[in-house]
């Protein structure tokens, strides 16, 4: 029965077509969108290698204040710097060898002018003082900047979050994703009553008796993507506990408010049951000198590094609803394990340019799916995913504009699921299917990729052309139309509705027996050997179908 009906829904899908095409959405790109989603020839000549973070947060007055210290290696000439920075914060100054270094603003750029020879293969180092009270997030994750509010006792609860609107909403630093630090110290000073909780290890906590706060030195040391760098403050309790995966033992600690703390030592045994089912699918855990942490925030979620923020009420689904509709999105915790799913895809293999942001979402909208398959069997982890496919809109192409920070459509939740779900029927063999995956946590390890190095590779390891397939599902917003008429036995089909080349294979059923077959543009006729056979396509391929026979 639900073959059935979501055969149906797919066909009445194809019948409106029309009226769910719609070109891609258009947008003004401006200076500013250059400035921050393009290498400009003031980031290429400088590559990252450490970052020191050094902050006072200020609940009192919601401001922050500090220093950021840039290392870097010299790779070519040069003498202006950009650095990033949005308004309200100020850069209040730039040092390098003991001399201030002039710098001018254009809107969240700044502009150094860097006053001895960058000499090729040195590595240099420049303290950015800045300040001033940052963005508030007025809608977080999506909305990005600094949340600022207080939990049920009137203490105050603060995190950031700032994917795609950028870390230089709240610190000074090369907004841009190709390049990462190898490694970073985030120091940061609260007052006394209240804890930070940042990425990577506590390496030690300093009480500053005299202005009544205290700092909390955290080390990442691992590379990191801007966005996945954050603070949360509040006043946490912290348990633990070691989880024992592929690579050894790993450090799996959890802050939470402290009146949440016996709802969080229930919820959060979803966290090492994510861990066994990912380190299965996807590989080792990419952090384990880190460890991992979920850390409680005052707003849905985030994948922070090592760093997992968490506001889903410590309750299963999504805020208590299953955005599946199978049943199946209630056996957990969405945040739990859609956020630390990211570890694997956006914080250890990170895409260079917001254009490619599927990288990071479809591959774990599909992880959810491998979540609920690995601990409740391949059926239920196929009705879960198929039950995601109800949000698509085919508004816009998955891929956005590149080097303008431009991402594409939110399909590349449900849709850029659907479409791996359907490549694993493609490739038909599990097993390789799973290599693939931890393959490319393997190949791609704590890199930094474009969307084509992705496609590229799963091309490789499936033996498949798969560039008509790519271009269907992340640069189109038609579904393909599998067209077929009957003849007595013989069946004649091709693709329509599909760009050029698309010769993607499909299983369907004839009169309920499973037959593989390879359509493409043209029609082609086989012989079924059954009269007047009644055909259903199987459902776990994100297509539609028409029966074109009397038309």
């Amino acid at each position: 029965m639900r073959r059935v009906s979501i055969f149906t829904i797919l066909l009445f899908a194809a019948l409106c077509l029309e009226a769910q095409f719609t070109p891609p959405a258009s947008k003004n790109f401006t200076r500013q969108d250059t400035l921050r989603g393009s290498i400009t020839p003031e980031r290429v000549w400088w590559d990252l290698g450490y970052y020191h973070l050094n902050i006072i947060v200020n609940p009192a007055d919601s401001t922050i204040n500090g220093t950021n210290t840039v290392v870097y290696k010299v790779l070519k000439p040069g003498n202006i710097m950009q650095i990033d920075l949005q308004p309200p914060l100020n850069l209040l100054k730039a040092e390098q060898n003991g001399k201030s270094l002039s710098f001018e603003r254009e809107g969240n750029v700044f502009w150094i002018k860097m006053a001895d020879m960058q000499e090729p293969g040195k590595i240099n180092n420049l303290v950015l003082s800045y300040g001033g009270r940052p963005h508030i997030a007025a809608r977080p994750p999506w909305d990005g900047g600094i949340t600022w509010k207080k939990d049920n006792n009137g203490l105050p609860f603060i995190a950031s979050s700032c994917q795609g609107d950028g870390a230089s909403l709240w610190w000074p630093c090369k907004d841009h994703m190709y390049d990462e630090p190898d490694s970073m110290m985030i120091s940061v000073t609260v007052p006394s009553n209240l804890m930070d909780v940042s990425n990577g290890r506590l390496r030690s906590v300093v009480k500053n008796r005299k202005s009544k706060t205290t700092t909390y030195n955290w080390f990442v040391a691992n590379p990191i993507n801007n966005y996945g760098v954050n603070i949360n403050i509040g006043d946490y309790v912290h348990f633990s506990e070691v989880f024992n995966g592929e690579k050894g033992n790993l450090d799996c600690d959890y802050y939470v408010l402290r009146d949440n703390l016996e709802k969080a030592k229930v919820q959060f045994k979803q966290a090492p049951m994510m861990l066994a089912a990912f380190e299965y699918w996807m590989g080792p855990y990419p952090f384990y000198e880190d460890g991992y942490k979920l850390v409680e925030a005052p707003y849905l979620g985030m994948e922070h590094q090592g760093s997992i923020t968490y506001g889903n009420g410590y309750q299963n689904g999504y805020l208590g609803s299953d955005l599946s509709g199978s049943g199946w999105g209630l056996k957990f915790d969405f945040i739990i394990i859609h956020e630390s799913g990211h570890e694997w895809f956006a914080n250890s293999i990170t895409y260079e340019d917001i254009a490619d942001m599927w990288i990071h979402e479809s591959f774990i909208n599909y992880s959810e799916n491998l979540y609920v398959e690995y601990h409740y069997g391949k059926e239920a982890g196929t009705e879960y995913v198929l039950g995601t496919r109800r949000s698509i809109r085919n508004d816009r192409p998955i891929v956005g504009k590149y080097d303008v920070n431009f991402s594409g459509s939110a399909d590349m939740y449900p849709k850029g699921g659907a479409m791996l779900h359907t490549l694993r029927q493609i490739v038909n063999d599990d097993e390789k299917w799973r290599g693939i995956l931890r393959g490319l946590s393997r190949d791609f390890y704590h890199q930094v990729v474009k969307g084509s190095q992705i496609e590229n590779y799963m091309s490789e390891k499936t033996g498949m052309n798969l560039n008509p397939f790519f271009d269907q599902y992340l640069r189109d917003v038609r579904i393909p139309v599998l067209e077929y008429f009957i003849d007595g036995s013989k069946l004649t089909f091709r693709w329509a509705n599909c760009v050029a080349g698309f010769n993607m294979p499909v299983k369907v059923f004839i009169s309920a027996k499973p037959l593989n077959i390879t359509p493409t543009s043209r029609f082609s006729t086989i012989d079924t050997g059954v009269e007047k056979a009644i055909i259903v396509v199987d459902p776990n391929y994100y297509v539609a179908a028409m029966n074109m026979t009397g038309k």
